[in-house]
């Protein structure tokens, strides 16, 4: 089993050129929230048990495997995204499929420019847990530019 460490180094080792970590910016968010809009308008359960709850919680428990301390803000930043995607879906209604399968698709080509210019092949194509680790990843960045612990051991050098 990999620690937080050793994910979030092998992330990194592809994400070190200044394009591709600006686009990583923009569009992992946006894949984020376009997922998290196709989940919510999956047909099952009511209120606040429906597919985007179920999947948010399974992420967040793998989160919580990783890192208390990343899990938390984690936590905080699925509460705000499930209160936007409610706001696209009270604003966009049954247009909202199509809305998010524009954004997904737009920053999915912003990925593969970034990864194009840092000249290496995205993380997830060796391990699809990588997927899970990009948002980790940004966040990380935020809680080590504002001296948050985020749980990761520093290597010994």
């Amino acid at each position: 089993m990999r620690t937080l460490g050793q994910w979030l180094d092998e992330y990194n080792a592809s994400h070190r050129n200044p394009v591709n970590k600006t686009l990583h910016w923009i569009c992992v968010p946006l894949i984020a929230f376009t997922i998290a809009c196709a989940l919510k308008l999956i047909p099952v359960g009511h209120g606040y048990l429906n597919a985007l709850s179920v999947v948010g919680v399974l992420v967040l428990l793998y989160y919580f495997r990783l890192s208390w301390q990343l899990a938390l803000g984690m936590s905080a930043v699925f509460f705000v995204g499930y209160r936007l995607v409610l706001a696209a879906e009270a604003a966009f209604g049954a247009q909202l499929i199509w809305v998010a399968l524009a954004i997904f698709v737009v920053a999915w080509i912003g990925q593969f420019i970034g990864h194009h210019v840092e000249r290496a092949r995205p993380s997830f194509f060796k391990d699809l847990q990588f997927l899970l680790i990009g948002p980790l990843w940004l966040l990380d960045a935020v809680y080590r530019r504002m001296a948050i612990p985020t749980g990761r051991r520093l290597a010994a050098g």
